[in-house]
């Protein structure tokens, strides 16, 4: 390939211009210069004062006329070559990244790559960018981390508040026990405790729900069982005293009380308290106070939130909390995807199903809960179409419906092991 020698040739003094690109010397002619205006060396040719020449180049020597580049002497080759043919060639062993940096340096369009290199530059273009999501995915997921892999890691930050504090070495000692299992044998007790106890308190909640476990009084009226009520507010209790002392040893309880799963754990506990309240506004028979009594149900419902307690000791749940947080955009396409489907499959199910008798879906709403429930794959079986052209709608829709889905799993499932990996190894 000719890189520019050809310039060499015997021109008139004014009608060229000296280039040095990083010691390399080149001559260079108007008229070449002037069939590409818009690039670095052509818009020289317009410059009037040496401050416009500066801005072009890294220095400008007057009595020799000659430009100076701090740039990449091989890749000029390739630039002189450009003014000869009007095509630029990619760079042997040079990054496609590096490439399109001097390519804009010099004012150089991609269009003005030649057919011969412009599919591979396409496809070390898409490769790079693949890398630079994945690089800049793993940077989001490490350095995103919430508060709850701080506490667990029990970082050098958190101990550090604790100097110049009261009691500073009992309260780390007892911090670092109950936010980090793996520091000591005694730590690791404690974390089987508390593990223990959340376990317990679900399991006494399952079965509070079984009408056979309740007991009749003196009015044939339904009470708790005892032995349930004593260990319910046993676990309550238990969790109220770690809360307590978690947050009396915290290094910050602003922090502490901004966390996430300290979050979940005061809403865990405050349903019995709140509960205890409305049951003793309750007895004055207060006709103010008439819906106490579903007040009452939903905060005991609320005690479902213990169940969100074994993400404290599970990396797992954590996981996958953090990525749904880091997935809104995938998870937004998705939602988007079944609801443009739903949508399209209910107005045609609905279109052929509707003029027999037999099928259920004779109305909009029954044919967004048969898209939803096909789209999904979950069919029930409780609604469904029975005329050829409905059964044909139907099969499309449940095929639609697994391309939909399965479309942003991988990006999700990447993201969940990524996360996993890492708190994984914060846990150790």
């Amino acid at each position: 390939m000719v890189y520019g020698q050809i310039l060499h040739r015997h021109i008139p003094d004014g009608c060229f211009i000296n280039v040095n690109v990083g010691g390399f010397k080149q001559q260079m002619e108007h008229n070449i210069l002037k069939r590409f205006p818009q690039t670095r060396l052509g818009r020289l040719l317009c410059c009037s004062s040496k401050e416009a020449i500066l801005e072009l180049c890294d220095d400008f020597s007057p009595s020799e006329m000659e430009y100076y580049f701090d740039r990449n002497p091989r890749f000029f080759c390739y630039v002189l070559n450009f003014y000869l043919t009007g095509k630029i060639h990619l760079v042997d062993g040079l990054c496609v990244v590096s490439f399109i940096q001097e390519i804009e340096y010099w004012g150089i369009k991609e269009r003005h790559l030649d057919f011969c290199c412009s599919t591979k530059f396409h496809e070390l273009m898409e490769l790079a960018d693949d890398k630079s999501w994945d690089q800049s995915s793993d940077e989001l997921q490490l350095h995103s981390l919430d508060s709850s892999i701080e506490e667990l890691s029990a970082s050098e930050d958190n101990i550090e508040m604790f100097e110049g504090s009261w009691c500073s070495d009992v309260r780390r000692n007892i911090w670092l026990r109950l936010e980090n299992p793996g520091y000591s044998t005694s730590a690791k007790v404690m974390a089987i405790v508390s593990l223990s106890v959340v376990i317990g308190s679900i399991v006494t909640m399952c079965i509070h729900s079984m009408p056979d476990i309740h007991q009749m009084d003196l009015n044939e009226q339904k009470i708790e069982n005892p032995v349930l009520t004593f260990f319910e507010s046993f676990f309550v209790l238990f969790f109220s005293a770690e809360f307590v002392l978690r947050l009396a040893v915290a290094p910050s309880a602003k922090k502490f009380l901004c966390s996430p799963l300290n979050i979940i754990d005061l809403m865990s506990i405050m349903p019995f308290y709140v509960t205890i309240a409305c049951d003793s506004m309750d007895e004055g028979e207060n006709t103010d106070l008439e819906n106490v009594g579903k007040v009452v149900q939903i905060l005991r419902l609320m005690r479902v939130f213990r169940i969100l307690k074994l993400a404290r000791h599970s990396a797992g749940l954590r996981s996958l909390g953090a990525t749904l947080q880091h997935s809104s955009h995938e998870v937004g396409q998705l939602v988007l995807f079944l609801s443009v489907g739903i949508s399209m499959f209910s107005a045609l199910i609905y279109c052929v199903e509707k003029d027999c008798q037999e099928s259920e879906l004779q109305t909009m709403p029954i044919g967004w809960w048969w898209a939803t429930i096909s789209m999904t794959t979950v069919g029930y079986g409780d609604t469904f179409p029975v005329t050829l052209a409905g059964k044909l709608i139907g099969t499309l829709c449940i095929v639609c419906g697994l391309l939909i889905v399965a479309l942003p799993i991988t990006n999700i499932f990447n993201k969940f092991s990524k996360f996993y990996e890492s708190r994984i190894c914060l846990s150790y």
